[in-house]
């Protein structure tokens, strides 16, 4: 399995340990990465273009489609909300006549895109095409004693249509398949598909606060040990406001909520340094839940 990696703009900046615990565990699932063929991609527009330029956003996206054409290989996005943006413009790009329009605009630097892109969120991947049990066969440090509760964000689940979960149900359910996997318990609480907040941050923070509080203290109230995402914009609304969010919603003390990235929590199961992973970088810090799991954050 050789992928183009679409990194996307935040694992490569406010969360590059994501992008670190991508590449390890990556390797030990037999996922080659290449790393350059979209070195030059741009980013997706994260939902935000779009609703203001729907055609710029395609464009953008188009242009990393061609990229990845251009160099014969399938696409693997480690953000849901690059997933989302992408899936949903690809899905409007499939017009053959907007396509050629579009593709003018991408003649000045050569490129043209035909239609045959079809980017993939790692998590999908590890499941349609790794597969759980190769997953399970691979795990050198089960975590049986751990409850996680899975948190998709919006972009991974809707809209459907264009994520092709009618041709997939498997998705649907694919965080929990995973964190079963590695040994874990899933924590069943009201967020799983709900929003993070990430999206109203700067027009109305209150609210979005608010989200924050209510998702990781429902998780943390039905014993989950940590949330584990598949989207870094999450990561960084769950885990960088936590503190503001308690205290904006008066809550007493700290709610001291661990959230992993997807791979982190893979990578542990499969003995992976937790300093590789930087969990030590986290702003609600790891190391109460790194000694229940006896290893050192």
């Amino acid at each position: 399995m050789r992928y183009a990696l679409f990194p996307g703009c935040v694992s490569r900046g406010a969360c590059p340990e994501l992008y670190s615990s991508t590449l390890e565990v990556c390797r030990r699932l037999g996922i080659e990465l290449d790393l350059m063929a979209m070195q030059s991609a741009s980013c997706t527009g994260s939902g935000v273009l779009q609703e203001r330029n729907e055609r710029l956003g395609d464009t953008l996206n188009a242009r990393n489609f061609a990229l990845a054409e251009k160099a014969g290989l399938p696409i693997m996005t480690i953000c849901s909300t690059c997933q989302g943006v992408m899936s949903q413009a690809n899905v409007r790009l499939q017009d053959d006549e907007y396509r050629a329009s579009i593709n003018r605009d991408l003649e000045e630097e050569g490129l043209s895109y035909n239609g045959s892109a079809d980017p993939k969120h790692m998590l999908w991947i590890i499941v349609e095409e790794v597969g759980i049990e190769k997953l399970k066969s691979l795990v050198t440090q089960p975590l049986p004693n751990m409850r996680f509760a899975p948190f998709y964000g919006c972009y991974l689940i809707r809209p459907s249509s264009a994520l092709g979960i009618g041709e997939h149900p498997e998705r649907e359910t694919s965080l929990e398949q995973v964190i079963e996997a590695v040994g874990a318990e899933v924590v069943e609480y009201g967020g799983t598909t709900a929003c993070c907040g990430f999206p109203i941050l700067t027009i109305n923070e209150s609210n979005s606060l608010k989200m924050v509080a209510t998702h990781t203290m429902d998780a943390k109230g039905r014993g989950a040990d940590a949330m584990v995402t598949p989207c870094p914009l999450c990561h960084l609304n769950l885990d960088g406001f936590q503190p503001q969010a308690a205290s904006a919603n008066s809550t007493t003390g700290a709610i001291d909520m661990p959230i992993l990235h997807l791979p982190q929590m893979i990578g542990l199961a499969l003995g992976i340094d937790p300093k590789a992973m930087r969990l030590n970088r986290h702003i609600v810090s790891t190391k109460n839940f790194l000694t229940e799991l006896a290893v050192t954050p």
